[in-house]
């Protein structure tokens, strides 16, 4: 048989027709969940790109794994130690090589290792394609490399064909060429004018008013992605310029879908979509970036057809990227590793069982320092470092209700927060009872100045918040974060 695995960066899942999405941005993908089992809770455990990916392919949470992180030591894999022999337990047990050992012949055609130097990516992949531009590719410099492999190598029979996409992921850069589809269309209408007013007052890397970071700069390469939003105008132009990265992408998915079909191997295809994390676009006043962990960044699209499974099916249980290694071995009878954190969900995807987990937790340490618990209608955000944004230690949403995080009910719900809090110094306490070396790389981040998106740029980021009139800001990120931040900028507060 053949696979397609198509990792496409940045991807929320409400965005997508097969989930919901009023306008039309994904009829391919939406194809294949009418032929598969479509997830609808589905995390990635460790947000963003980096620690998520490490998940993914390690089948184990960032705090055993050891990256959770874009920088510093927590950006790596942890060494396996004493233990390790001619080939390390991670690169034997790794995604990629349980398809290996199961007979299949594996390809990448992916920038994500050189763009994090995250090069245990690699291990399980008999060929590997950089496509060179360290995730800023657009759809039609990856399509075509997938193309000339399949026209190569497509009708071989046992192939995991690996093609990463990033065109959701800022800068929206979609060719001005494809022009904007949905121009005419509106948008969703849970954004109004008083809550852009309201962020407005408000600070944090990627706010409205700062959606290059730490400024409003706009580049001229990139016009449909702005500087800041003022208004409902400049907001629906940000989403625009997402949802057309996805129609683009989606075409040029259709256009792999079209080559497998002419080779004649399509009903021998395995096809699993699925995201690195998904993309807040005003949640949590974070504008067309994916920083915290919540239920905006790590909820992400699974779609699997697999030949046997049940078709069309919705499946609503609380699953993790994690879970995906697992469930692959147990498809291919491949032995598991029982380091894995994953827990297969085969009988899901062939039977249309539940494989439910009564709570989940997520987490986020490059742009912010949080730790989540998903459970029941509910998510609890636990802030240890807030990244320079004004966020509470704690927040609670009702996302049944609240989806797009408008109300934080923890002050109201105490009753919940102490649940929560529970589940989550529960699961810690077994994670550090597992944890080789009794060290939690979320401690490390904080140890070494915080996450790295915001380590060392204070002095810029309040020059910007003065200038802008928000004095207020500036002096109280000053007072708690200016002792540890002169380190890394020289600046003396």
């Amino acid at each position: 048989m053949r696979v397609l695995i198509l990792d496409l960066d940045t991807l929320r899942p409400d965005h997508l027709g097969c989930y919901g999405y009023h306008r039309n941005t994904s009829p391919n993908i939406d194809s294949v969940a009418r032929e598969g089992v479509r997830f609808n809770n589905y995390y990635c455990s460790d947000a963003p790109c980096l620690p998520s990916r490490s998940a993914l392919m390690s089948g184990m949470f960032g705090i055993h794994n050891g990256a959770v992180g874009h920088g510093g030591t927590a950006a790596d894999q942890k060494l396996q130690g004493e233990s390790r022999q001619f080939k390390s337990d991670y690169a034997k047990n790794s995604l990629p090589f349980l398809f290996r050992k199961a007979g299949f012949h594996t390809v990448s055609i992916s920038p994500f290792a050189e763009r994090h130097s995250s090069f245990w990516f690699y291990a399980g992949f008999n060929e590997m394609y950089n496509t060179g531009i360290s995730g800023n590719e657009p759809a039609h410099e990856i399509a075509p490399v997938a193309l000339d492999w399949l026209d190569r190598k497509g009708k071989e029979d046992n192939w995991l064909l690996h093609v990463n996409f990033w065109d959701p992921h800022t800068p929206y850069r979609t060719p001005e060429s494809f022009g904007n589809p949905f121009e005419n269309e509106p948008i969703e209408d849970w954004m109004t004018q008083e809550i852009i007013d309201k962020h407005r007052q408000d600070c944090g890397p990627h706010g409205v008013r700062e959606i290059s970071m730490f400024s409003n700069e706009t580049k001229p390469k990139h016009p449909r992605q702005p500087g800041e939003v003022r208004d409902m105008e400049e907001y629906k132009k940000l989403i625009d310029g997402y949802d057309c990265g996805i129609l683009y992408m989606d075409q040029h998915i259709g256009m792999l879908f079209d080559k497998i079909k002419e080779l004649g191997v399509w009903d021998d295809l395995a096809i699993i979509i699925t995201s690195d994390h998904g993309e807040n676009m005003g949640e949590l006043n974070s504008y067309a970036e994916h920083s915290t962990a919540d239920y905006i960044t790590c909820r992400i699209p699974m779609i699997i057809k697999w030949n046997g499974c049940v078709k069309g099916h919705v499946d609503d249980c609380l699953h993790y990227n994690v879970d995906l290694a697992p469930t692959v071995a147990e498809i291919l009878n491949v032995a598991p590793w029982d380091k894995w954190d994953g827990k297969s969900y085969a009988k899901t995807l062939f039977n249309g069982e539940n494989c439910e987990r009564e709570y989940i937790v997520l987490s986020q340490c490059a742009h912010v320092c949080q730790r989540s618990v998903r459970f029941g209608d509910y998510i609890y955000i636990r802030t240890y470092h807030d990244g320079f944004h004004n966020y509470d230690k704690e927040m609670l949403f009702n996302i049944k209700e609240d989806p797009h995080e408008l109300n934080d009910i923890s002050k109201t719900h105490r009753e919940l927060c102490y649940k929560a809090a529970y589940l989550l110094m529960e699961w810690h306490d077994e994670m550090m009872a597992t944890i080789d070396d009794g060290i939690d790389p979320l401690r490390t981040v904080i140890l070494e100045g915080g996450p790295y998106h915001a380590r060392g740029n204070l002095f810029n980021y309040t020059e910007y918040l003065r200038k802008t009139g928000r004095e207020n800001h500036a002096l109280r990120l000053e007072k708690q974060y200016g002792e540890i931040d002169s380190k890394y900028s020289g600046t003396k507060y």
